[in-house]
Parts: structure tokens; C-alpha cells; sequence
């Protein structure tokens, strides 16, 4: 017979910009389904999320006025939130991460080509920004290196990722101040390879992951290699800004969104939201270069999605589809066998998961 589960192991937050709210839900193992928790208010255009290292606390960014990021006290007996409090912002952030010491709030502005820091003070709450810079077109992700004293932000109108130094909570350009993609990749998302000795990035524009060899004393990058994400099948033409499609173009376009990869470092996931699909890469243990595997159909335009710390499920939300998907991974090969579905609020955007064992 199975042990029985505790009441609250592992608790899936995800932002709903078109109601405001964060919903939340145990990630039932036994059952293998999604089961819905509570809604919390936020605000309208909730997104992106951030979750603190130790587990204690949640962070929502605010994207219509006032542009803020609310503070959230995670309860890990119940996965429930209390509002501690929140802190301005300026400009409306497409993304935000603690550094690696959980003392500060890193943001990325899309709209606003600029990054920012927020300190976080003793009971979690993210201040005022305190630093802001000027960074290349369009940033769109930002995170610290293991070490935390490096940072990098993706700029997807310059096909860049920018090079920071980080200390004391403060920003400073590395040099070189910046590594490069391939012309018209369009950087939007990046992950880290477990054992840090490299970078994923995903091309919004041609769904490529990009692979870069991460110097972690220097914090700079170098390019490893290119892979592609998608099938030719898809038939999707190259991608561009949103803002910039010529009205009554219907044109079919790759539309990449996020990209996370296994605890293991062996399997990377990139979602694409004009196919609305799933893609899985293998990854070389060795060279760390991804390729394509596979790639298979999932939620409505898929702009966010998570796996859990343990590595054994993916939990995939889209902006126009009215549900969560939950997926299980093969360990041995990475393929994702569609499980359950649950309820979810307007326009989906963002997934968090959260293991309290």
C-alpha cells in the first residue's frame, strides 16, 4: 500500500491577469491531478511571479498602474497567502526573480527597455526599486548566475543577452557588456543548466534554444550552440514583435514563450503559443547541447509553464484556454503523457510550484 500523502506537499500558483488573482492548488501525487485551493486578489494584470528561495514568500508584479510587486507570506501548511505589502516599480516588468540570497527583487521591462533591483527587507517585503538602467530593446528576462554575483537580462529587440556585474544589490555592465543570439532570434527566456556550466536561451522569434558555455568567474557568456525547437511540420513562418505585424496580416508566425529544464539537466521543454504545442530537447550530459525530441499539442497559447522540484510533472497554463494541463515525465525519456486538467481563471499567464518537503 502507498503511504498516504500529507494534506500539503507541493502547491502550484498561477497568475490570472484577465481576473487578477492567483489561484493555487495541491498537486495531488496519489491522484496525479491539480486540485484548486483558494483564489487570492491581486490586481489587474497580474504577472509574472517570482517565489523566494527558502519557499516563504511569493512575489506578483502588477502590470497596469500603479506598476507595483506585491509581497506575499507563503504558508506552507496550507499553501495559502497573506499580503505583507508592495513596492513601486517603474515600468510594467514582463519578468521578475529573487537573486540567489532572496535580499533582492531583479525586473525586466519589456515596454520599458530597462531593468530594475528591489531590496527585500527582513519579513519578505519587495520595496521600491532602488536601482533602475537603461538596457537594449525590448528586455524581457533576468536572472543572478548560481554564484549570484553575476546577472544576465535578455533584450529580444537586439538578440543580446546584457552582462552585469551584481553587488551589494546593485547592477554595474560586465565586459563585454553583452553576448549575442543569432540575428532575429529575439531572446525571450532563459534557464540555467543545474550544474550551472551552462545557459538556454529561447528564441521568441525562430523557437531556437541557444546554448551558451557560462564563464563563472567573469559571469560572460560564449556560444555552444543553436538547436531548433520545433518541427518543420508546423509550417510557422518566422516571428516578429507583436506591435509590429502589419494589420490584417494573418500570417501563421512563431511565437515562442517560456522554457524551463528537468532538476536533472536532462530534458528541456519550450512552449509555443500560434501552435499552441509543447517541445522536448535532449540534453548531452556532457557537451550540454539540447536536441529535438518531440513536440505535441497542450493548452491554448501557452504562455507560462512549470515543473515540479522533483522533476516528475509539468504544469502547463494558456492565455486563452480555460484550464490547466498536468503532464508526467519519463524520467528515462523524457516524454510527457497528458494526465488531468483543472479550472482556471481569464487570460493564464504565469506558473510557480512550490514543494514543501
Amino acid at each position: 500500500m502507498n503511504p498516504v500523502e500529507p494534506s500539503i506537499d507541493t502547491v502550484v500558483y498561477v497568475a490570472s491577469s484577465g481576473d487578477g488573482t492567483i489561484g493555487s492548488y495541491r498537486l495531488d501525487r496519489q491522484t496525479e491531478k491539480l486540485i484548486p485551493l483558494a483564489t487570492t486578489e491581486a490586481a489587474e494584470n497580474v504577472m509574472p511571479l517570482a517565489v523566494s528561495p527558502d519557499k516563504q514568500f511569493l512575489y506578483a508584479a502588477i502590470r497596469s498602474d500603479p506598476l507595483r510587486v506585491l509581497s506575499y507570506r507563503i504558508d506552507s501548511n496550507t499553501g495559502g497567502l497573506t499580503p505583507l505589502g508592495s513596492g513601486a516599480l517603474y515600468g510594467s516588468m514582463a519578468y521578475i526573480a529573487t537573486d540567489r540570497s532572496g535580499r533582492y527583487l531583479l525586473a525586466a521591462s519589456y515596454g520599458g527597455n530597462l531593468v530594475s533591483v528591489s531590496p527585500i527587507d527582513g519579513n519578505g517585503v519587495a520595496g521600491d526599486a532602488t536601482q533602475t538602467l537603461e538596457t537594449g530593446s525590448r528586455a524581457h528576462a533576468i536572472l543572478t548566475t548560481p554564484e549570484n554575483h553575476h546577472v544576465f537580462a535578455t533584450n529580444l529587440g537586439d538578440d543580446r543577452l546584457a552582462q552585469f556585474y551584481f553587488a551589494d544589490g546593485a547592477l554595474a555592465p560586465n565586459d563585454p557588456p553583452a553576448a549575442e543570439t543569432a540575428a532575429g532570434a529575439g531572446p525571450r527566456h532563459f534557464v540555467f543548466s543545474p550544474d550551472g556550466r551552462f545557459v538556454y536561451v529561447l528564441g521568441e522569434f525562430d523557437a531556437t534554444v541557444t546554448t551558451f558555455a557560462l564563464n563563472a568567474d567573469n559571469g560572460t557568456l560564449s556560444q555552444v550552440s543553436v538547436c531548433r525547437g520545433l518541427p518543420d511540420t508546423l509550417e510557422l513562418a518566422p516571428g516578429m514583435p507583436r506591435e509590429e505585424i502589419p494589420a490584417g496580416d494573418d500570417t501563421p508566425r512563431i511565437w515562442a514563450a517560456d522554457l524551463h529544464i528537468t532538476p536533472d539537466g536532462r530534458y528541456l521543454y519550450l512552449s509555443e503559443r500560434t501552435s499552441s504545442t509543447l517541445s522536448t530537447l535532449r540534453v548531452d550530459p556532457q557537451s550540454g547541447k539540447p536536441q529535438y525530441v518531440a513536440n505535441q499539442p497542450t493548452v491554448k497559447q501557452p504562455r507560462g509553464f512549470e515543473i515540479d522540484p522533483a522533476g516528475r510533472y509539468l504544469v502547463a497554463a494558456g492565455e486563452l484556454s480555460d484550464h490547466l494541463s498536468l503532464y508526467r515525465i519519463d524520467s528515462a525519456s523524457g516524454e510527457l503523457t497528458y494526465l488531468s486538467d483543472a479550472p482556471v481563471g481569464r487570460k493564464t499567464n504565469w506558473v510557480e510550484i512550490v514543494s514543501f518537503g
